[in-house]
């Protein structure tokens, strides 16, 4: 019997939790959750209502489970010293210490790092901490900038010149607001191309990637729109994107290996656990967008549904150090997910608003995330609410099982239709194919 403690209550954990359950192992799995996930739930032995950074209480929980092994979900309990408080009570975890989550939560510990130890990725930054010579670097930016605010902003920390900033004036004024509310700001040039996510297995030695996967952050159709949590996502059948070349992911790969031996040498711990890395593909090479210390969602749910490899294994592999001696597999097939959101997300989301899933034919895979199950049915909490995922031999298929499923879903929700549709992607490769020339 393997008893695994799981931090978090949403899609991310949701999809987590079943891939834990599809084991070869008996597995019983003990859940803190700041809101019950009716998904979630049903795959639970156990599950605690509490905060995901409410040390006591999960220290208390764990004393009392005593689980083999514990998995954060999302990235605040990393960020509250949730895995090294867990390890004072010896029970490991398959995801790592706050020191070396700082990979995310803090963007200037990140640009320092790979400017310290010489690694590939970095655009051009300044990390400030006063106002003096912010005005100077946008200058020498022009008007082609990205203001980062450095801390866990929940994907919303994050502005783009043109996009979310009109102008040099409007880019001061952040920079400046997030130096009050930090101490610390990062402004860099923005990067031109094609994002897309890498997400690894590490246990800090050994670096093992997962399908290539792209994020939508924007919450309307085209890109258009607040950013988001991220409105859905998509993967290749051949796990990389068509509008990526293969030496776009050898290059991605290298720098998450470089970065994880450099935060070794820099704080004398492992990275144990997720590595995700956001990155550019450019007419120049890879760039570094950011890391995150956990698995992403969306894309969390288009790689774990393909893991041939026993999860189980693997998170215990990260935990001994012995990743090299496993094979890690995924299917060969092409995934697509969609979120149904509250009417009104990110800014004013509807709330206690009643929703209802009909019966539909499709064989798509859905996973729960900010809803409440309650005995009358499922109601919106606010955030993203369900992710659909579309599994088949190419986009086109995937697509069509994502968007049938979300149609079945009624009340006030929205949306987005474009994410894996081949027009979209079609442009994309356009894009890529012109700039790179």
């Amino acid at each position: 019997m393997k008893k695994i403690l799981l931090v978090g209550n949403g899609a991310r954990e949701h999809v987590i939790a079943e891939t834990l359950k599809k084991s070869k192992h008996e597995v019983e799995i003990y859940v803190v959750g700041k809101a019950r996930n009716p998904g979630l739930a049903e795959y639970s032995t156990e599950y605690m209502i509490a905060e995901v950074t409410d040390l006591e209480a999960i220290r208390e929980f764990a004393l009392d489970v005593k689980p083999d092994f514990a998995v954060m979900g999302p990235e605040a309990p990393i960020a509250a010293g949730v895995v090294d408080m867990l390890l004072e009570i010896e029970i490991p975890s398959a995801s790592p210490l706050e020191t070396v989550g700082r990979l995310e939560t803090s963007k200037a510990f990140t640009r320092d790092l790979l400017m310290k130890y010489d690694i590939p990725g970095n655009p051009k930054f300044k990390v400030f901490f006063e106002e003096d010579g912010i005005e100077e670097f946008f200058e020498d930016l022009g008007d082609d900038f990205v203001v980062k605010a450095d801390g866990l902003k929940g994907g919303k920390g994050v502005k783009v010149s043109g996009d979310h900033l009109e102008g040099k004036s409007d880019g001061i004024k952040f920079a400046k607001e997030c130096l009050v509310d930090a101490g610390r700001v990062v402004v860099e040039e923005k990067i031109v191309g094609q994002e897309f996510s890498l997400m690894c297995f590490s246990d800090g030695k050994t670096v093992v990637p997962m399908p290539i996967a792209q994020d939508h952050k924007r919450a309307y159709d085209n890109d258009e729109g607040p950013n988001t949590g991220g409105m859905g996502s998509y993967s290749d059948a051949n796990h990389i994107l068509p509008f990526l070349r293969d030496d776009d992911l050898t290059q991605a790969l290298k720098i998450t290996q470089k970065v994880a031996e450099a935060l070794f040498k820099e704080t004398g711990a492992l990275f144990k656990g997720i590595m995700y890395g956001g990155f550019f593909a450019t007419k120049n090479g890879v760039k570094l967008v950011e890391y995150n210390a956990r698995f992403g969602d969306p894309e969390v749910m288009n790689v774990l549904p393909l893991l041939k490899t026993d999860f189980v294994d693997i998170c215990e592999a990260i935990i001994a150090g012995s990743l090299d001696k496993i094979d890690i597999e995924f299917e060969k097939k092409a995934t697509v997910c969609k979120y149904v959101v509250p009417e009104g997300y990110p800014e004013n989301s509807a709330k206690n608003k009643k929703i209802e899933i009909e019966d539909g034919d499709n064989n798509a895979l859905m996973y729960f995330s900010s809803v409440d199950g309650r005995e009358d049915g499922l109601y919106l909490s606010g955030s993203r609410a369900i992710a659909f995922v579309g599994i088949a031999d190419t986009l086109l298929e995937a697509e069509k099982i994502a968007q049938s499923a979300l149609i079945t879903v009624k009340g006030p929700v929205f949306y987005r239709n474009d994410i894996g549709k081949t027009e979209v992607i079609e442009k994309k490769i356009q894009f890529m194919d012109k700039l790179r020339g």
